[in-house]
């Protein structure tokens, strides 16, 4: 496994905000003052746009599943326009996506080879954003994670995507990941005053107990604001972002124990 903590952030449901959770823990890591390196699985690469990488680096995670050597890892790496000093991007492509069918047992550990070329001094995080889907990108990901962040909304569709989820990296751990261990649920986008996001989140809770992440992440529009403008919820202006904030630096710390104790 790489010397540098690895966190992962999936979900096999599309839509429940995945992308936005990978960013907001960037953010954190950012506030924190910790050197971050986010992976960018997604074949639609929106995490790459957000962080300002976009063609910046000569090659990108695809090339880096095709030959995870030292030197096409860091001819894929590019600054984030966020922090050029504190925050990389292991930058996304469309081209990823041929990398996502059914992966054989020793191409799994790719993404994982090429984090350990990582020199430890170099970073004090890495954060993979997974594609919303169970494919071999997702696995891949996975693979290289330490932890893994489980992303839904109280939803119905999301509460079922979840439990697929969990099944996914359990059976990881017992394959081609022994060290992977789940950290837990983020619920998300929760809005205040709907009877069927209460349901389905005490649906969750009975679920999950303890592997539920506190807080919560409310629906707020600053978060697709930061967003659409480029910046890190941390630097957003409001009361709403600054709540956002808080609750990203508290999963954060969370996981950095975690990860820490393992």
């Amino acid at each position: 496994m790489p010397l540098v903590p690895v966190l992962g952030v999936c979900s096999l449901k599309g839509g429940v905000g995945k992308t936005s959770i990978t960013l907001g823990l960037a953010s954190a890591a950012l506030a924190s003052g910790l050197r971050t390196l986010v992976v960018d699985l997604d074949p639609q690469a929106d995490t790459t746009l957000s962080l300002g990488a976009t063609g910046a680096a000569a090659q990108d995670v695809a090339a880096v599943l095709d030959n995870p050597a030292d030197y096409v890892v860091k001819s894929a790496l590019a600054v984030s326009s966020w922090d050029p000093d504190l925050l990389d991007v292991l930058m996304g492509s469309a081209e990823s996506a041929r990398h996502d069918g059914p992966t054989f047992a020793h191409r799994l550990g790719r993404l994982a080879t090429g984090l350990e070329t990582l020199d430890e001094d170099e970073y004090d995080l890495v954060l993979v954003d997974c594609p919303p889907s169970l494919g071999g990108l997702t696995r891949q990901g996975l693979t290289a994670c330490d932890r893994a962040i489980v992303v839904t909304e109280p939803g119905l569709f999301s509460v079922t995507a979840a439990g697929r989820a969990f099944k996914a990296i359990d059976e990881l751990r017992r394959t081609s990941a022994p060290d992977l261990q789940p950290l837990g649920v983020v619920i998300n986008r929760v809005r205040a005053r709907s009877s069927e996001q209460a349901y389905r989140q005490q649906e969750l809770e009975e679920m999950y107990g303890p592997l539920i992440l506190s807080p919560i992440i409310p629906e707020r529009a600053a978060m697709q604001q930061a967003q659409g403008a480029g910046r890190a919820i941390h630097d957003w202006p409001g009361a709403p972002a600054a709540e956002l904030a808080q609750a990203f630096d508290t999963i954060l710390a969370r996981a950095m124990r975690a990860m820490a104790e393992a």
